[in-house]
Formats: structure tokens, C-alpha cells, sequence
């Protein structure tokens, strides 16, 4: 990815390959259950005693605060300073392994695809895999999908 000397990112500003490094975050009990409690009110995500009964024998995180997290990173490393036009959508996430209170998860997007669109000549697509690793390098989650991003304008 390079940075162009205006500081916005255009679509032609990503090549398939490059890795962003998107950061890290470590989730804590009290932010899992709050984020449980409030959008995936399963057990093993808002009830520590309760949790230890599950599958999972303990609490853990919602992949969907997960994917949250990841996305915060990812508007404050790259998408806040593009030409972002959003998304068409996401084609594939997997929740490998759970994220448990004390885990701090890494987050990187690696650029899969660009091409320009066939209907819009003035946007251009970028597909890419997200993934997030925890503290001992096990992959918990991955995501595939497509982000839109105006091209640079012409001078």
C-alpha cells in the first residue's frame, strides 16, 4: 500500500500482497460480557460461572465483538484515510478458536484482488482476507471480502 503525498488512499494505492498490520487488542471479562450482554447474550459470553458448564468451559467472546474489534483497527490504520465507498459485503467468516478474557488478538488484512468496476468507472474493488491471531500465533478468525474505493481522480 503506498501513501500518497495528499495522505488519501485511492484504489490504486492497494496491490494484491501487501499486508496491513491492523494492531492488536486484548479483550478484557468486562468488555466481553458488556459486548454480550448487549448484542449475543449466550452463555459462555455474559456468564463467567455459568460458562464454565458450556462447551467451552469458560467465557469467551463473541466472534461477531471479534470482528468489531478488527474493524475499529481497521478504519483507524487504513479505511479512515482512503477514498473508502464501503462494502458489497463479506463472503466468508470462520471463528477458528475462542478468544478468552486476557487474550490479546492481532489483526492483519493481506490484499488478495484488485480490479476496477465493470459498471463504475470512477470505483474500484479490493478483496481481501482478514485474520486475527491470538498471543501464541493460533489463528481464531478469518474473514474474506470486498471493499469499494474511489479511484484517483484524474488531473
Amino acid at each position: 500500500m503506498t501513501t500518497p503525498e495528499s495522505g488519501l488512499l485511492y484504489w490504486e494505492d492497494f496491490a494484491p500482497g501487501e499486508v496491513i498490520e491492523l494492531g492488536q487488542h486484548t479483550f478484557t471479562e468486562a468488555q466481553i460480557i458488556a459486548f454480550g450482554r448487549e448484542y449475543d447474550p449466550q452463555p459462555f459470553h455474559i456468564d463467567p460461572e455459568g460458562a464454565r458448564q458450556t462447551y467451552y468451559g469458560g467465557l469467551i467472546a463473541s466472534g461477531w465483538h471479534t470482528c468489531a474489534v478488527g474493524m475499529r483497527l481497521m478504519v483507524e490504520r487504513f479505511i479512515g484515510r482512503a477514498a473508502s465507498a464501503g462494502s458489497p459485503g463479506v463472503d466468508n467468516i470462520r471463528w477458528l478458536g475462542p478468544v478468552r478474557p486476557g487474550d490479546t488478538i492481532t489483526y492483519r488484512r493481506t490484499i488478495l484482488e484488485v480490479r476496477p468496476s465493470a459498471s463504475r468507472p470512477d470505483i474500484g474493488l479490493v478483496r481481501s482476507l482478514s485474520e486475527a491471531l491470538n498471543q501464541n500465533g493460533e489463528k481464531v478468525m478469518t474473514m474474506e471480502g470486498w471493499g469499494l474505493f474511489r479511484r484517483r481522480p484524474k488531473t
